[in-house]
């Protein structure tokens, strides 16, 4: 299986990766964005270098799907579709210009035509409070200081999402919207192996 987990900040994306990976035993594809340089640039000159920034981050992540493009069985902690997520929360905060996000989105449009298809994209659900304390204990210095973007970057990451999928034309049946109490609870995590296989097992199936 391709499997892609995709969240906004704090969703806990990078831990149910790994959790997937080690239950698979497959490859594990990180974001890289975290030790990206261009990150704390990112964060202390939002308006003036998000465009560079996102870009930056993008090609990082499309560079590592692209060497694993022939693995059928990879856990990616991140879609090529976040980078696009964040460009429609930058633009409706005023950050990104509309020809920005449309050179992101024709640069997006052209660099996915040379990956496969994903056999399910996992959204990591959350509410504002889980965000923001997962946040607050993972305890990056980078993200103190940073509720007004986080807050605008959680109300609106989810309907961005949404009309991301529509425009790609990404059927509800490849996407499984995940809420997530604790996944270290042992009985939450087998119940979330088996919606992910019994949805991929569904889709192959239906020949999708």
């Amino acid at each position: 299986m391709r499997i892609g987990i995709i969240g906004p900040t704090g969703a806990g994306k990078s831990l149910l990766s790994q959790k997937l990976a080690d239950h698979y035993r497959y490859t594990l594809i990180e974001e890289p964005v975290a030790k990206s340089p261009f990150l704390p640039i990112f964060y202390h000159q939002k308006a003036q270098m998000c465009f560079i920034a996102q870009n930056a981050f993008y090609s990082d992540l499309f560079l590592l799907f692209y060497k694993e493009r022939e693995n059928p069985d990879v856990i990616c902690d991140s879609t090529m579709l976040s980078n696009l997520v964040f460009c429609e929360i930058m633009r409706l905060e005023g950050m990104m210009s509309a020809r920005q996000a449309a050179l992101t989105y024709a640069i997006a449009d052209n660099d996915m035509r040379h990956l496969p298809e994903l056999d399910l994209t996992v959204v990591v659900e959350r509410t504002n409070a889980q965000l923001f304390a997962n946040v607050y204990k993972r305890g990056r210095d980078i993200e103190q200081g940073q509720e007004e973007y986080l807050g605008f970057h959680n109300a609106n990451y989810y309907p961005a999402l949404r009309r991301i999928f529509h425009h790609y034309h990404i059927g509800d049946e490849k996407v499984l919207w995940l809420p997530i109490r604790d996944m270290e609870d042992p009985v939450e995590f087998a119940a979330i192996i088996k919606l992910i296989e019994d949805r991929v097992r569904d889709n192959r199936k239906a020949g999708k």
